[in-house]
């Protein structure tokens, strides 16, 4: 792998980094000295140490590495010749049509995933949680190959697997079996699936989701695509439990299309508990169907953050793995036009990810680790909206992409 070249080579840069002549999102210019991973010191005229390699950032701008809040390595086609999709226009259909192609063909998720994430990590990306679907048919195949993705990159990029089940948790007899089982192999955590419409018994899913996490003491981030009043249902059981096991931040609900359908009453009253019992909402922005409202969010407290969901593959033919780009899908799809707003979706796709997901340790401060992110832009609205090329990328004190 290219990581593994030495700095001659045009590999990883392995001793300390002094990255000088930068710009923060405040416009000050700095130099920024890094140490064994970590951000040293931020400061002006920093001295060089002779032993370290140094980098000019000819005033770019600086922004920390980005964060991919919710993605599908496992399923992706990046990189493969054009696969026809006719799936059909139902969720099922989706389902099923992914399934049967993926064993069809033995879909390797171990190369697919590993080129969909250096790819992330080209474009910027320095943490990623990913779904990995958990199913009765491939078992926990697709699952040990992300896992070999995530030991791959390990050492400049913190990757979170989700153990997804694709079907639910009931439908399909020893789906809960191979979820215990992931969750034993190495699943930082715990998903789950419109335990109403696609389980068809909420409280029995629910249940089995909150004691597993429990059981395993692992964060949960559950798909939830359920409609309306359905799903403001499902959301309300699933904070009833939230609160009664004292999983206070350790819950997130992907997708939520039900905030943004509801009554501003009831709606407000659903958003003030998920604040309340620091409950995440995760969004893709996408354009076909309603969203989790922007400010109705922001004005209760609730950490919404944003992902690009699924790409290149069964269920989709799009997107591409720039975190930048998602943020500015979100500024267009919630309308964001001030210089202002379209820091708040940057935040989206950086600190609210990382708060959200539980990365540690992330910033652009001393005592952070190293990700950074150069681009020639003025501000952050304008990174957003032009989408430059990065420059440099540095994943945990270590260089590893330029010019994209």
């Amino acid at each position: 792998m290219v990581f593994s070249k030495s700095a001659e080579q045009g590999g990883l840069i392995n001793k300390n980094l002094l990255i000088t002549n930068v710009r923060q999102r405040d416009g000050k210019r700095v130099d920024i000295a890094i140490a064994n991973g970590l951000i040293e010191k931020i400061g002006t005229n920093l001295e060089r140490d002779p032993h370290a390699a140094h980098e000019d950032g000819e005033g770019a701008l600086v922004l920390p590495g980005l964060v991919e809040g919710h993605t599908h390595l496992d399923k992706t086609n990046w990189g493969m010749p054009w696969v026809r999709n006719d799936v059909g226009p139902t969720l099922v259909d989706r389902i099923e049509n992914e399934r049967t192609w993926r064993a069809a063909t033995q879909h390797d998720a171990a190369k697919q995933s590993l080129a969909l994430a250096r790819a992330f990590l080209a474009l910027g990306t320095t943490r990623l949680r990913t779904h990995v679907d958990i199913d009765t048919d491939a078992g926990l195949r697709h699952l040990h190959g992300v896992i070999e993705t995530r030991e791959a990159l390990k050492d400049v990029m913190e990757i979170q697997i989700v153990a997804f089940p694709q079907s639910g948790v009931l439908r399909r007899p020893g789906t809960r079996e191979l979820l215990n089982e992931a969750l034993q192999d190495g699943a930082d955590v715990l998903g789950a699936l419109d335990p109403s419409l696609i389980d068809q018994n909420p409280v029995a899913s629910l249940d089995f989701t909150f004691a597993t996490a429990d059981r395993h003491q692992k964060p949960i981030d559950i798909h939830l695509h359920e409609p309306g009043e359905i799903g403001a249902f499902t959301f309300g059981l699933l904070l009833d439990r939230v609160q009664a096991l004292g999983l206070q931040g350790r819950v997130v609900v992907s997708h939520a299309f039900c905030l943004g359908m509801l009554a501003e009453r009831e709606r407000d009253a659903l958003l003030s508990r998920t604040a309340k019992l620091g409950v995440s909402v995760l969004t893709t922005a996408p354009s076909s169907v309603e969203v989790p409202p922007w400010h109705a969010c922001r004005d209760a407290g609730v950490t919404l953050f944003a992902g690009n969901d699924g790409m290149r593959d069964m269920w989709s033919p799009y997107g591409t793995p720039d975190m930048l780009e998602r943020a500015m899908h979100l500024g267009m799809r919630y309308d964001l036009r001030r210089d202002d707003d379209l820091q708040l979706a940057f935040d989206c796709v950086s600190t609210q990810g990382a708060k959200a997901c539980g990365f540690e340790n992330y910033g652009l401060h001393e005592g952070a680790r190293a990700d950074l992110v150069l681009v020639s832009a003025e501000t952050t609205a304008q990174a957003v909206v032009e989408r430059p090329k990065r420059k440099l990328v540095v994943a945990r004190g270590k260089v590893v992409a330029r010019n994209d």
